[in-house]
């Protein structure tokens, strides 16, 4: 019987839940120490690039209002609006880099393409402090979209790639909320050293922001430069070498590319609207929280700093324990669960005019959002073509960041039409941000839910592939091995060529002695 939702309600046999747990044990404990040294190596040069990468994108955020006064000069006033065009243009320019450094990291490897990736944000970074006019300020951010972009599908790829599957839920809601942490890392310097500057110098040392990121995200690059590429890769690349349309690598590539997007098409289509989503949830969560706070609750800047800490904390935990849950119950039911009880506390998170009940509804929220956000890099990868697993969760996540972009725009136009009392003046009214926020949240929270309910279901549980055409195969001796006794391989740029089975293998291998 046709089943739409592929099996998401239908109880699993012992068998099926033995495979979808890959041999994980309930005990997360043991899951942790299930990893070798070089996972371990691996997982953190991979989360200290994403964390890089929030850090960048946050340091702007925080110094919106500085950067106005700053540029306003010698006659020139600038908006705080157009100072916002700077975070607009990160986030279109994104899908850019995802594109750009993820083909070139699955076509010549994670570990170099990482590591230069990461330098020229080093190096932008450390440009943005030393901008003087806004013109000059637009075009760097502009340049700093494009190198951020490539940074979360690569990061991802180090992280997961060679991970026991066992312990990959765990480890993907761990990795996710890399993003809470550098927003975490942002908010302490910005608290705690940036603003304590404001007495000594006519305007807060902004500066000082970037120039932290670009000295952390030179330290990332180089943990990266000195942890080796990893084993799945290194099977990928053999596998390309023995192939004998490796000859002319480059039209091999782009063949491989063509054939990979007849074949896994309805994965990218459902990736990116997966994705448009999330960053959706995500934003309309985030964006206009500190102004919801401030502006329709009547908390100061300091209150609304620590409520988005502690919203921020809340991410962590639920990216943590949703992650942990998908090993067990299945990517798609951990997700739904979550952006459940994200949308069951919108209420808690607009209701209260007190700082503790703001306090909790904020927390539990993020909990929700961000424990679904825990699944996805998880869930991207395994939906992945294995030829371009640095590829496609980056592009998808990048397209749908480039997307949402609008999220505050919608909600700001959105608040203009309803109005509320100003807390601070009786006498005025606000535009009700909170209102139109938790709207929105609620739409984009039962488009999740339909899109995640009727859509596709990876394989979980199994050792990632290094090949679309032999999807079983971890190594390049398993692949050969498949093709040779499979008539309807495609080696010859996507010709159908029988081969003979023994002596093709071993000439091959022979061959591969030889590189």
């Amino acid at each position: 019987m046709w089943d739409p939702t592929h099996g998401l309600f239908r109880i699993p046999t012992k068998e099926e839940r033995i495979r979808m747990r890959g041999g994980a044990p309930l005990n997360p404990i043991k899951v942790i120490i299930m990893l070798s040294w070089m996972d371990w190596v691996r997982f953190f040069c991979g989360l200290f690039a994403w964390i890089m990468d929030s850090y960048d994108f946050f340091a702007v955020s925080m110094s919106v209002g500085s950067l106005q006064k700053a540029f306003s000069h010698d006659g020139k006033f600038y908006s705080t609006k157009q100072i916002t065009y700077a975070i607009m243009l990160t986030l279109l320019l994104r899908s850019a880099g995802a594109l750009i450094f993820g083909i070139l990291a699955d076509r010549y490897g994670r570990r170099w393409v990482l590591t230069i990736n990461l330098v020229i944000v080093a190096a932008l970074s450390l440009s943005t402090a030393y901008c003087t006019e806004f013109k000059t300020f637009l075009g760097v951010r502009s340049i700093f979209g494009i190198a951020m972009g490539g940074i979360w599908g690569m990061a991802n790829a180090t992280c997961l790639e060679d991970m026991p599957p066992a312990a990959r839920g765990l480890f993907s809601g761990f990795f996710q909320e890399g993003y809470a942490i550098g927003y975490l890392i942002a908010a302490a310097a910005n608290l705690s050293w940036v603003n304590k500057t404001a007495h000594r110098y006519p305007l807060p040392k902004w500066e000082y922001l970037f120039y932290l990121g670009a000295g952390l995200s030179l330290l990332a690059a180089i943990f990266r430069a000195l942890v080796p590429e990893g084993a799945n890769f290194k099977e990928q690349r053999r596998l390309r070498k023995l192939k004998p349309s490796s000859h002319g690598s480059v039209k091999s590539f782009l063949s491989e590319v063509k054939h990979t997007l007849a074949k896994y098409w309805p994965q990218c289509i459902f990736g990116v609207l997966l994705m448009i989503g999330f960053n959706f949830f995500s934003h309309s969560s985030q964006d206009l929280y500190p102004s919801i706070v401030q502006n329709v609750k009547g908390m100061s800047a300091d209150q609304s700093s620590v409520l988005t800490i502690i919203a921020n904390c809340g991410a962590i935990a639920g990216g943590l324990i949703a992650g942990y849950l998908s090993q067990y119950v299945g990517r798609r039911i951990a997700m739904v669960m979550f952006i459940i009880l994200a949308g069951a506390m919108v209420p808690a998170w607009i209701l209260p005019n007190t700082f503790s009940g703001l306090a909790a509804g904020a927390f539990f929220v993020q909990v929700g959002v961000q424990g679904a956000w825990g699944v996805v890099p998880v869930f991207l990868s395994e939906l992945s073509p294995p030829n371009f697993r640095a590829t496609f969760p980056g592009l998808a996540y990048q397209l749908g960041n480039m997307a949402s972009s609008a999220s505050a725009t919608i909600e700001e136009t959105g608040a203009q039409n309803i109005r509320v009392q100003d807390p601070q003046n009786p006498n005025k009214t606000v535009g009700d941000s909170a209102t139109v926020s938790a709207i929105l949240l609620g739409c984009v929270a039962f488009y999740l839910l339909v899109l995640i309910v009727f859509g596709l279901n990876p394989e979980q549980g199994q050792e990632f592939a290094i090949s679309h055409d032999h999807p079983n195969a971890t190594s390049a001796e398993e692949a050969i091995a498949q093709a040779s006794t499979d008539p309807e391989s495609r080696w010859h740029n996507g010709e159908p060529e029988p081969v003979a089975p023994v002596h093709y293998v071993q000439d091959l291998l022979d061959q591969e002695k030889k590189i």
